[in-house]
């Protein structure tokens, strides 16, 4: 055993330095031992239901934009409070946070789904498989039914720590709030209110972290480890404000902020810390910089740069 492997065994660290008393074994780690079925993948059916939700969805975005001229300024900086990390960390069980103000499916089933896609990741138990293409892993999967395998794998996860977690009403936290704020506030119209800090901020964010499945899968380096699919992609980072760090988040699944640089580049490590400061948010878990750089050498691709 290398030095570096030898690093890595010594498992993940809390933020005060303490290893904390987990199992070893993983639900967010990869599974090498599955292996896809022989013969011909199952038949796509498609959820006509889920097609004419996205489609709708859609073109509710798209009228916002064109209401944006009539919005008032405090309602269009209103829309920038945008989270993609609440139901990340949950998946993860690396950080407890109190807020979530997006609504992507379920918070449970998609924080399950999430596990499923570490642990069997580009493969045919993979939820939004990116080996399918990209419009296929960026939103495809929402509007067909699941692979067999991805029902079957995610039936035999330990979820108990999600079904302990409490959470607000998601539709209250991703619709009802961010449309009565700006209204009750500042006076806002009702339409506007509806349509930009509700529906056009939501698919914004929507497609957002969806790149982070499709886009960050597909383009950009692997400096931590080059044997897997996902990325270190800078637009993608940008856009869901931090979670660009993919190839960093597919080998430390089990740290909260998602990349080795804090809060450079990533505000929603910030916001969480804050939220942490404020007594919202507890038990954030950190990888050692010493993990970090021998797994760099062990199986990264030579991209790495310190900052």
């Amino acid at each position: 055993m290398t030095e570096a492997e030898a690093l890595e065994k010594k498992q993940h660290k809390s933020s005060n330095g303490n290893v904390p008393p987990e199992a070893t074994t993983r639900e967010d780690a990869f599974d090498h031992t599955y292996k896809e079925k022989e013969g011909p993948k199952p038949p796509r059916i498609i959820v006509w239901k889920n097609v004419i939700l996205m489609t709708l969805l859609h073109i509710g975005a798209v009228y916002g934009v064109f209401l944006i001229p009539s919005a008032s300024p405090l309602t269009l900086l209103w829309c920038t409070l945008k989270i993609t990390h609440g139901t990340d960390l949950q998946a993860h069980n690396i950080c407890n946070l109190c807020l979530n103000f997006n609504l992507q499916n379920d918070i449970f089933e998609w924080a399950r789904d999430h596990r499923v896609h570490h642990k069997y990741s580009e493969t045919d138990a993979d939820p939004h498989n990116a080996v399918r293409g990209f419009f296929f892993a960026h939103i495809g999967w929402l509007l067909v039914r699941k692979h067999p395998d991805v029902i079957e794998k995610g039936c035999k996860l330990e979820l108990s720590d999600l079904l302990a977690d409490k959470v607000p009403s998601v539709l209250l936290m991703c619709f009802f709030i961010p449309m009565i704020v700006p209204w009750y506030l500042w006076g806002e119209s009702l339409w506007v209110a509806y349509f930009i800090p509700a529906l056009l901020r939501y698919t914004l964010v929507l497609n957002a972290t969806w790149l982070v499945n499709s886009a960050a899968h597909m383009w950009g380096n692997r400096p931590y480890d080059k044997n897997i699919n996902p990325r270190e992609n800078k637009f993608v980072t940008f856009s869901a404000i931090g979670e660009g760090f993919h190839n960093y988040h597919h080998t430390f699944p089990y740290d909260y902020a998602t990349s080795e640089f804090g809060c450079k580049l990533n505000l929603t490590t910030c916001f969480i810390d804050f939220m942490c400061f404020l007594g919202l948010a507890k038990d954030r878990k950190r990888v050692s910089r010493e993990l970090v750089m021998a797994r760099i050498q062990r199986t990264g691709d030579g991209s790495h740069r310190s900052g």
